[in-house]
């Protein structure tokens, strides 16, 4: 397995900056661990209520780098947010060898070490970006109902020169600059990306061996989830799953259209982390 991280110096970058954004969360919440097959998974849990809602980040982000949308859910629900194995964050630092196999595994424990702790009536699933593409890995049986936000997993992120432009620069200087253009690249028109997020995408820049997006999951694995609860939303400026050709995968998978947001980049649950609320509560 291979480590997320350049050096145990660059680790211990990460995980104080988590631990710090973590303290400074003005949001009442706890800390836990769960224990997994693919190593200790590091839970931040909020909100109270009958219905669980487990959260799962996208590439390079983790619990402490979205109190925006964990503190949005958590007015509706019970959440509890889990840092990716294998990605920036308090998780345990190694990705599995075979993803898609050790994140089934993975989330299969998560959501039993859930249940053992919560007697929800409800469990029900959201990820964002590859986040969502590790809910889908999943057996749907195993949850309520799942809703995915900017989801990897369903279409391949195409190259393109814009793309290029933003990400490479990124990954060769590793500073404030192209952290900045980086972000604002993925995010919605007019926004301006926050400086605490400009200074964690840096950081992970100089500390991690940074990962592109999953591969679209085998259609078998897919087709599992037509008949169940599940909801899609995306950016109608999102560059990595443009909605035109995620809707098209959604229609003919999972056999309904996504909900495009207005004005909403791939960073959607930070831009508008209302829309996941409302998304969440669609499934009930």
């Amino acid at each position: 397995m291979t480590s997320a991280y350049r050096s145990p110096a660059a680790a211990r970058r990460v995980q104080d900056w988590c631990q710090d954004a973590l303290a400074q969360w003005e949001v009442p919440h706890q800390t836990q661990w769960a224990d997994t097959s693919v190593g200790a998974t590091h839970v931040v849990s909020l909100g109270a209520g009958s219905r669980a809602c487990v959260y799962l980040p996208g590439t390079n982000f983790n619990a402490a780098t979205s109190t925006a949308v964990l503190g949005a859910l958590a007015s509706r629900f019970r959440v509890y947010a889990a840092d990716l194995p294998g990605q920036p964050g308090l998780s345990a630092d190694n990705r599995p060898d075979d993803e898609l196999a050790g994140y089934d595994r993975w989330v299969t424990d998560l959501l039993g070490w859930v249940r053992s702790r919560d007697t929800a009536a409800q469990v029900l699933l959201a990820g964002h970006s590859r986040g969502a593409a590790v809910a889908l890995s999943c057996d749907p049986d195993a949850v309520d109902g799942a809703a995915l936000f900017s989801p990897a997993g369903l279409i391949a992120v195409r190259p393109t020169l814009p793309l290029l432009r933003a990400t490479l620069p990124w990954l060769v200087r590793r500073d404030h600059v192209s952290s900045r253009r980086l972000l604002g690249y993925m995010s919605g028109p007019r926004r301006a990306p926050a400086t605490d997020l400009v200074e964690w995408m840096t950081i992970v820049a100089r500390a991690c061996r940074t990962t592109g997006a999953p591969a679209p999951l085998p259609a078998g694995r897919l087709e599992r989830w037509r008949d169940h609860e599940v909801r899609v939303a995306v950016g109608d400026h999102d560059p990595f799953f443009p909605p035109e050709r995620l809707s098209e995968v959604c229609r003919a998978v999972l056999g309904r259209d996504p909900v495009v947001v207005p004005g909403a980049g791939h960073l959607l649950v930070d831009e508008q982390p209302d829309v996941a609320v409302d998304l969440m509560a669609d499934l009930l």
